[in-house]
């Protein structure tokens, strides 16, 4: 599966953009023969990566040390998202059974949220965790509208909200209350801002394909309006990651976009599958690993992940 693929490459929209990239490095597809992959989280002591396969049911897991991949956990609830905490924790999202949960190191899992104010979840989709320890998650209805990637069901909320879990009230509060489907999320480097998608056009007409910037308070989770940083020209924003220089790096229909920190199209990563989330990993933070529909990919490139 290594080597040249076709329908790979780089757009370089902006000469800056040079300088992000490796010209001689060639995108790698380490893995395929999922329906839709999603969300993958870069372990750096074990040096592996955990990424879910939705309507499979399961989550994968591919070795860096020699390139094999397994099964990591199946069923998986239709996992979706996945984060690591500050210990070194799998955080994940499930559809199935509606909640966010921590794999602790003994294997056994911790419900993290299920629930607000007494009514379910509708499917979690993406998480990130703050170093405070607070777990901010969204909860758009992908897996409650069909039975693909979860179970039909309605909503009891009634809405589709951001939340934040307090690692000491073990309590959850929403953030963001005004999104037609919150999508991906990431914290800047300097975590004064919050970074999320919308990608509410997948299911109504003239509906957000556009990712906001919501500044963070002097509190720590206080989020302000959140205005308009980009808006997808390909298809829909999903998941996403920020490099060290606070260029975002996310997934669009015809690959990886990267925009500057005024939010300008500099470049793309050209995949010829539909990008769904991206993570940064490897020994040095600077390979970019890529979940497009059916595959896994990867490519090294000239900047390092933030951890947020």
């Amino acid at each position: 599966m290594f080597g040249t693929i076709d329908g790979t490459g780089y757009e370089i929209l902006d000469p800056v953009f040079e300088d992000c990239i490796i010209g001689h490095a060639k995108i790698e597809r380490l893995w395929s023969g999922g329906r839709w992959v999603e969300g993958p989280a870069y372990f750096p002591a074990g040096r592996y990566l955990i990424w879910s396969d939705i309507p499979n049911n399961r989550m994968m897991r591919w070795d860096e040390t020699d390139g094999s991949v397994s099964v990591f956990r199946d069923p998986s609830n239709n996992s979706n998202g996945h984060t690591v905490d500050q210990q070194g924790r799998l955080i994940s999202c499930e559809h199935l059974s509606r909640r966010v949960i921590r794999t602790e190191f003994d294997g056994t899992l911790k419900v993290i949220a299920d629930r607000y104010r007494g009514d379910r979840l509708n499917s979690p989709n993406d998480v990130v965790v703050k170093s405070d320890g607070s777990v901010w998650f969204t909860d758009p209805s992908y897996g409650i509208i069909m039975d693909y990637e979860g179970a039909r069901a309605e909503s009891e909320i009634g809405a589709c909200n951001v939340y934040r879990w307090d690692p000491e009230s073990q309590e959850i509060e929403s953030m963001a209350t005004d999104y037609i489907k919150p999508n991906g999320l990431a914290f800047s480097p300097d975590e004064t801002a919050l970074f999320i998608t919308d990608t509410g056009g997948t299911h109504e007409a003239d509906g957000p394909r556009h990712m906001r910037r919501h500044s963070i308070g002097a509190d720590g989770k206080t989020l302000g309006a959140g205005e308009v940083f980009a808006t997808s020209t390909a298809g829909f924003f999903d998941g996403f990651r920020i490099d060290t220089g606070n260029r975002i790096w996310t997934s669009a229909m015809d690959g990886i976009h990267c925009y500057d920190s005024a939010g300008t199209l500099i470049g793309k990563i050209l995949i010829p599958e539909i990008v769904s989330n991206v993570c940064f990993g490897g020994l040095r933070g600077n390979r970019l690993f890529i979940t497009a529909t059916t595959s896994l990919y990867a490519i090294y490139l000239n900047v390092n992940g933030s951890r947020l």
